[in-house]
């Protein structure tokens, strides 16, 4: 009889409106524990392409540093380089792969860890990826049907923007002397 006084169903306690929290995976809770534990201590930081890397916005530190020194990565509207530390509450703007990414930072980590545990660390304030019919590539063709003809090849270059050389408007390019001939010999 202990068990039903315990449970808060069973007496009609529990509020109605309240929402359950979903039970989180057990895998994700040991995972989210471990990175806590090996966190930072008040009063550090990290740096931003380090960060970046971490929560796993970009595939590898590297290019984290060539995204900051390009002028991809901002912090709170500022344009950063790869060693300004970052602090918890800051806003990342980061250009990549053409999308933008917003993301607030709500936890501090060094080290990279598994994906559930990376979207912990940050909000996504993104704007929605361009929907896939819209990036869809132009003029491709269907597999099996062999080598494309010239007037194949000329509507998927019509199609694609390149235009063909001998198109109207086209831009006219010298051809380039051959070999070691003088002129008038």
């Amino acid at each position: 009889m202990a068990l039903a006084s315990q449970d808060p169903a069973a007496d009609g306690t529990r509020d109605a409106a309240a929402p359950e929290a979903p039970a989180p995976d057990p895998g994700t809770a040991a995972a989210v524990a471990a990175a806590e534990a090996a966190g930072l201590a008040a009063g550090e930081s990290v740096r931003i392409d380090s960060w970046i890397w971490a929560v796993r916005l970009v595939k590898t530190r590297s290019l984290g540093a060539t995204a900051c020194r390009g002028g991809h990565v901002h912090v709170n509207g500022e344009r950063v380089k790869p060693a300004y530390s970052v602090r918890v509450g800051d806003e990342v703007r980061l250009r990549h792969e053409g999308r933008e990414r917003v993301v607030i930072v709500k936890r501090l980590i060094r080290k990279r860890v598994g994906a559930p545990v990376a979207a912990q660390c940050y909000v996504d304030n993104s704007p929605p990826p361009p929907p896939r019919e819209a990036v869809a590539p132009v003029g491709i063709r269907d597999r099996g049907t062999g080598r494309p003809t010239k007037r194949d090849r000329r509507e998927l270059e019509r199609l694609r923007g390149l235009g063909a050389p001998d198109a109207p408007g086209a831009p006219v390019v010298a051809p380039e002397p051959h070999g070691r001939r003088r002129p008038g010999r």
